[in-house]
């Protein structure tokens, strides 16, 4: 009897084996393990940024308390356990304002920095590939870079009106010109380099260029900036808020709360410090994140 052999299928010898999907997975593990022990704090500014998104988002889940509700009975009370942060000047509880209040500024910032990355990076990238456009396009972005952003948004709040979608407007505005700079300064560098020459010179056209070479390698300083950005927006609306310009109460914003307890600062000072502790403690998370992914995605600044 002859024996019988299972063959295993062997790949010719000229191909390439196929990736296992698992492999991916461990690398990526990996990765991650590797850049928490290089960079525990950046770590655990995820975290803790992670805790204030989740939180927010789970509002009515952490708290029984409508932030609106007024119980002048329980006005100006200091933290404790039935409210954890204490209540404000109407008795409505801390903890629920923001926690809701903290839905708006991080959708005020998300917004702002969105509207900057639609229209200032293609405008960036239009004037640093087009030369001929990169006169006019740049020269309004000065303009606009000319005025302090905070005086910019203050300016355009207080012609357009406060409320939630003008403070949205006004920081995102102030956002378009560095975005479009910063992309523009990226995409002359890229312009010259030999792969893009070597394109060009096959026949390649213009928008293919520039859509499948230029621009994939120019969204790395942008997304690092718009990391960072991410908190400055959300600095910028609060003080907007602070200033009455931004989001009208009696809707919670974290500025806006910082804002009604300046008046209660001696009696019941956790009004101001603990929402002040919350809007520093984001800010500072998202600035972290910015300067580890900057090291994460450029091989210059990685540590070894």
């Amino acid at each position: 009897m002859s024996a019988v052999t299972n063959r295993v299928p062997v790949a010719p010898s000229g191909a390439a084996p196929s990736p296992d999907p698992r492999d991916t997975g461990r690398d990526s593990r990996r990765a991650a393990l590797a850049w928490a022990r290089r960079d525990p704090i950046a770590l655990a500014a995820l975290v803790l940024l992670a805790a204030i998104v989740v939180a927010c988002a789970a509002a009515p889940l952490l708290t029984p308390y409508d932030p609106l509700a007024q119980d002048l009975g329980q006005r100006l009370q200091a933290p404790s356990a039935a409210h954890p942060f204490g209540t404000d000047e109407f008795g409505r509880d801390l903890l629920s304002r923001i926690l809701y209040g903290g839905r708006l500024s991080l959708v005020i910032g998300f917004v702002s920095v969105g509207l900057g990355l639609l229209v200032g990076v293609p405008l960036g990238l239009v004037a640093g590939f087009f030369r001929r456009w990169d006169m006019p396009i740049m020269r309004v972005m000065d303009v606009l870079f000319s005025f302090p952003r905070l005086l910019l948004a203050i300016a355009l709040v207080a012609a357009l009106g406060p409320g939630l979608l003008k403070a949205m407007l006004a920081v995102g505005i102030g956002t378009i010109p560095i975005f479009a700079r910063l992309t523009r300064a990226t995409v002359l560098v890229i312009r010259e380099l030999d792969y893009v020459l070597a394109a060009r010179a096959t026949g390649a056209r213009e928008g293919w260029l520039l859509v499948r070479h230029v621009l994939p390698n120019a969204l790395t300083p942008v997304i690092v900036y718009a990391t960072l950005n991410f908190g400055q927006a959300i600095l910028i609306a609060a003080f907007l808020s602070f200033l009455g310009l931004g989001v009208l109460p009696p809707d919670p914003e974290w500025g806006a709360i910082v804002d009604a307890g300046r008046k209660y600062l001696r009696q019941a000072p956790w009004l101001t410090f603990i929402p002040g502790l919350v809007i520093f403690a984001a800010v500072l998370c998202f600035n972290v994140l910015g300067d580890s992914l900057r090291d994460l995605l450029d091989p210059r600044l990685r540590r070894v």
